[in-house]
């Protein structure tokens, strides 16, 4: 059996829509089936990974960070990058221009900085792309 690859455009930036959410769980599920998955994290979808994310209260509902238990997409990518951390694999890129315009540069550890020719080079190799779009 050859062995898949798949290639993502992620563009929104964490907390806006499903799409991130929906993306996420294609990587997972994708990785879970031994598929090797490749991220180019594009315009707002460079802060999924921004390492300065923290949980925060609900003043609402009068609940601390610990008791509201609030994930962030840093922990999120962080578990995928553990998961793809040998076969299948996981790569993610940022796009080194969208970094710069947010100043999103810290990112945690196993994303990598990148361009455009990034994500040519990684959906010419792949089995299929897909381009999960903003609104």
């Amino acid at each position: 059996m050859t062995e898949k690859t798949l290639t993502l455009a992620l563009m929104d930036p964490p907390y806006e829509s499903a799409n991130t959410t929906t993306a996420l769980r294609i990587i997972a599920a994708a990785l879970k089936q031994g598929i090797h998955v490749n991220v180019f994290a594009y315009e707002g979808a460079v802060c999924l990974p921004l390492s300065e994310q923290t949980p925060h209260a609900n003043p609402v509902k009068g609940t601390t960070a610990e008791e509201e238990d609030h994930p962030t997409t840093k922990k999120f990518v962080a578990s995928l990058l553990e998961i793809g951390g040998g076969s299948p694999s996981l790569t993610w890129v940022n796009c080194g221009l969208c970094v710069d315009e947010r100043g999103a540069a810290n990112s945690i550890e196993g994303v990598r900085r990148g361009g455009p020719a990034d994500f040519l080079k990684m959906a010419e190799a792949s089995t299929n792309t897909l381009v999960i779009p903003t609104k």
